[in-house]
């Protein structure tokens, strides 16, 4: 299935399975999660080498997203697992306690202490529980339970309106860089972002460690927002990571919020995944409910790159039928999509000639209405540019280069295919990518298709010609 939008999935026990991993990828996986707050780092490169098996196995490219945990703003444990507790219970945050009762809890994130004043609000299991500060002390934080509920160990605690000092990179962190790039992993996602220079350290850490990864930013703090513009400057992408964020900022902010991030996204020609809960009940039930069918839709109609799953396949009982729902759903969605340059892309201007060949090729594609463009690429970043603006023309990008193919998984509208040239001369280079695409049955004789290359042939960022062929007029 032929889709434009992609789908990550969250790599767990509900998938680590070969048998099952050979399903959900052949059920349409683009991209697989490993979250670095599960699992040690023997599962993660025992998972990840299975993945790079199968894949090869069945002839595609398959990218790998290490997502960093961020820093632990969670409470501790209790001494029977969780707590019931009612409204106007009072209820205590000891940073000192170590195993907690129906009074009291500890800390994982001890600076909460002093980020917190008394009449703030604090947000638990993604904002199920609410409770009002009342007191703090050096070690302590009281409150009063303004909405009750089921409290269990090592959930996840905000204050409402953001403002904690928490830094977005921990040592757990730092260590976990290092091993995403032994992992090879070809994206990192950053948690919990305030800033560009969080962005920019995640970076450094990362080419400091040999790594040549994109960098993903995760807007998940009330203060992201503010920063928007900067954070995706200083990032390869981002990652609309609803869940906490809308902790932070209210769940109504939300659906506006997510338009405009993926709308600035792509005209910053950056990349965008949607996160959190869109096939929430797929954990337990075998279909999708109309309400998720509606929010993955959506969202593909926003202009998302990817859509991601996380519990659904890390720990559900179906994740195959996630996948192959969401998949359903993108199709779908994807065919719906009016096919216009709008007017931002016909008032840009451009600076680079790869650039300016990308954007062209895009407008003759409009007006031709060819099969397909085909990009002959080193680096990627024609195909980039061209997946930045919805043309409904697929874009197949050819490239020797395996961490290429693998990056440009999560390109909007873009399928790398392996593409080993054995020629090196342009006419003949051109006559080998059309007997490519023929054998593997994405054009046919006749189909008329737009062709970007760059002289020298196999210099990175050197694509400085378009060809409008027809299919077959070589032979």
């Amino acid at each position: 299935m032929l889709r434009a939008t992609k789908i990550v999935a969250t790599l767990g026990p509900a998938s680590s399975d070969p048998v099952v991993l050979e399903r959900i990828i052949a059920a349409g996986v683009n991209v697989v999660r490993i979250n670095f707050s599960h699992g040690s780092t023997d599962e993660h490169v025992a998972t990840v080498r299975e993945v790079r098996r199968i894949a090869a196995q069945r002839g595609c490219d398959i990218g790998v997203l290490a997502d960093l945990q961020g820093p632990k703003i969670r409470i501790g444990k209790f001494a029977d697992g969780k707590v019931d507790l009612e409204p106007g219970d009072r209820f205590t945050f000891d940073i000192d306690c170590v195993i907690g009762d129906a009074t009291r809890v500890g800390l994982d994130y001890k600076e909460l202490v002093h980020d917190v004043k008394p009449g703030d609000t604090l947000l638990l299991n993604d904002g199920r529980m609410t409770m009002r500060v009342d007191a703090t002390s050096a070690t302590t934080i009281e409150c009063t339970v303004i909405v009750g509920g089921v409290l269990s160990n090592r959930k996840g605690i905000n204050r409402q309106g953001g403002g904690l000092s928490a830094p977005a990179l921990t040592s757990k962190d730092m260590d976990d860089i290092r091993t995403a790039v032994a992992l090879e992993a070809d994206f990192l996602a950053v948690s919990f972002p305030k800033n560009a220079g969080d962005m920019y350290m995640a970076r450094e850490l990362m080419r400091a460690a040999g790594g040549k990864m994109l960098v993903i930013a995760k807007i998940e703090r009330f203060e992201a927002i503010g920063n928007l513009e900067e954070i995706l400057k200083a990032s390869d992408g981002i990652m609309v990571a609803r869940g906490d964020l809308a902790v932070e900022v209210g769940d109504a902010a939300v659906p506006a919020l997510q338009k405009r991030m993926i709308r600035m996204a792509r005209e910053l020609n950056k990349l965008t995944i949607t996160a959190t809960q869109m096939m929430e009940s797929m954990i337990e039930a075998p279909v999708p409910t109309r309400a998720e069918v509606s929010d993955v839709a959506n969202a593909v109609l926003d202009g998302t790159d990817a859509v991601m799953l996380s519990a659904e396949t890390a720990a559900g009982k179906y994740p195959v039928e996630t996948v192959e729902s969401m998949a359903r759903i993108c199709a779908e969605a994807d065919r719906s999509q009016s096919s216009s340059l709008d007017a931002a892309f016909l008032n840009r201007a451009f600076t680079r000639v790869d650039q300016t060949i990308a954007m062209s090729a895009l407008f003759v594609a409009q007006h031709l209405h060819v099969r397909a463009i085909v990009a002959l690429t080193q680096s990627g970043s024609t195909a980039l540019w061209m997946s930045r603006i919805d043309s409904g023309v697929p874009i197949y990008a050819l490239t020797p280069e395996e961490g290429t193919r693998r990056r440009m998984c999560l390109y909007r509208e873009t399928h790398p295919i392996l593409f080993t040239y054995q020629a090196h001369e342009r006419e003949a280079l051109l006559i080998e990518a059309e007997q490519k695409l023929i054998e593997r049955g994405v054009v046919e004789k006749g189909d008329l298709i737009i062709i970007t290359i760059g002289e020298p042939i196999g210099k990175s960022g050197g694509t400085n010609s378009l060809k409008i062929v027809r299919v077959g007029e070589h032979a």
